[in-house]
């Protein structure tokens, strides 16, 4: 999510989120009276904001670098492009993206609903799995659409927070203590966003012993968008797709890849009855995919051993330049290591930084030409923050990291 420059600071937390309190409200010197009551059936987000900033040190985006038009139209199997007829698509999508989908996924075809981008897909779950009064358990910190798709259409949510101290990793004990009877969907990411740290098969399979238990209705949604996205030759994890028929996942072209601009997505779906309400859902939403997405999409999957090689080296470069600079840093900066993705969590030591000066940092950004991403978009709170190492291109991240040193001198001093 990018665009062009404009100031940016980090928006409401979580907590004033969820009461509909406006971004004006949370700043320093306002008032509830100065500003107006947020009205959206959807909380407000300061990630929005995202789409309207791009600084030219930008360390917000979890993105690797934008995929070019001439770069897709450059993959083989798009010679007959000139011919697409730009009707309806089917939809489920269009057969030669599921067909594709499913591969990477390795599930049958007919399991595949495509959507525009994960985030369609956390709205058509919340939509249609739950209903007002239904309860869904969060693990959070997580991509804010994962929430509040889910308190935009009434279901009480019950937030699982990991903890920067344990490195972001499932607490089962905790999960088990919010499961009910009433809760209808188990909602996480691996990797996560924004932490990058990924969940393992054993917590899988323990976490279905334990719905199994507490929530036999429920199902296990698991957002995947940065899968794909791992460093250098390191092994890729299977997708939990296959694993168990309570699992749904989710994903996109949009991370690993860097096509965030064709706005195609997927849902794994096993149970029929639940995908065919899905897919019913989303013609009433959005009819069907772009044909024209869905088929650069697909090619862009067919192909997408060839894009994705220089992408992990680069990735796998920028990962340990940030390590470098992390253990340089160490007196004034903590971070919790990724598994796999563009992005990572690094956190202002309190024992340096009181809440004044976490709050100078966010207001010198600008200064430096930089942008990061808030952790209290996320659901932690602003002395955290996502960095993304993947969208800058290398012979620039070395001038944002010394800039973000330099911005750290400035609210240190």
């Amino acid at each position: 999510m990018s665009a062009p420059n404009s100031s940016l600071r980090p928006g409401p937390s979580a907590t004033e989120t969820l009461q509909g309190r406006s971004p004006e409200e949370t700043r320093p010197g306002s008032s509830e009276s100065e500003a107006p009551e947020w009205r959206g059936r959807f909380p407000y987000n300061e990630i929005i904001s995202l789409l309207d900033v791009n600084r030219p040190l930008n360390l917000a985006e979890s993105t690797s670098r934008d995929l070019t038009v001439g770069e897709l139209l450059d993959l083989a199997g798009l010679e007959r492009i000139r011919e697409l007829k730009l009707g309806y698509s089917r939809s489920a999508g269009a057969i030669e993206l599921r067909e594709a989908i499913a591969d990477v996924c390795k599930v049958p075809v007919e399991q595949i609903i495509t959507t525009q981008g994960t985030a369609l897909a956390l709205f058509l779950l919340a939509f249609e799995v739950c209903r007002p009064g239904d309860e869904a358990v969060l693990a959070t910190p997580c991509f804010p659409p994962s929430r509040d798709s889910l308190l935009g259409v009434g279901v009480n949510v019950r937030e699982v927070r990991l903890s920067f101290e344990n490195g972001y990793r499932l607490d089962l004990e905790q999960i088990e203590a919010n499961l009910s009877p009433q809760t209808r969907l188990v909602s996480l990411a691996s990797p996560q966003n924004p932490s990058g740290v990924q969940v393992t098969r054993a917590d899988i399979e323990g976490l279905l012993v334990l719905m199994k238990k507490h929530s036999p209705e429920a199902i296990l949604f698991i957002d995947e968008t940065y899968r794909e996205a791992t460093y250098g030759e390191q092994a890729v994890l299977d997708s939990f797709a296959a694993l168990d028929p309570r699992i749904v996942t989710g994903a996109s072209v949009s991370k690993a890849l860097g096509a965030p601009g064709l706005r195609t997505g997927w849902l794994t779906v096993a149970d029929a009855d639940l995908r065919a309400r899905l897919t019913v859902a989303k013609m009433n939403t959005v009819i069907s995919g772009s044909v024209l997405d869905e088929t650069l999409a697909a090619v862009l999957l067919r192909r997408r051993d060839g894009v994705l090689a220089p992408r992990r080296r680069l990735l796998a470069g920028a990962l340990e330049e940030l390590a470098a600079w992390c253990a340089g840093e160490h007196k004034r900066i903590e971070w919790v290591r990724p598994d796999a993705g563009a992005l990572c969590c690094l956190r202002l030591r309190s024992d340096v930084f009181d809440d004044v000066a976490v709050s100078r940092f966010w207001d010198v950004l600008p200064d430096y030409d930089l942008q990061l991403a808030s952790g209290a978009w996320f659901g932690e709170n602003s002395r955290v923050f996502r960095l993304g190492f993947g969208y800058l291109p290398p012979e620039r991240l070395g001038s944002a990291l010394s800039a973000l040193s330099s911005a750290l001198d400035a609210v240190a001093a």
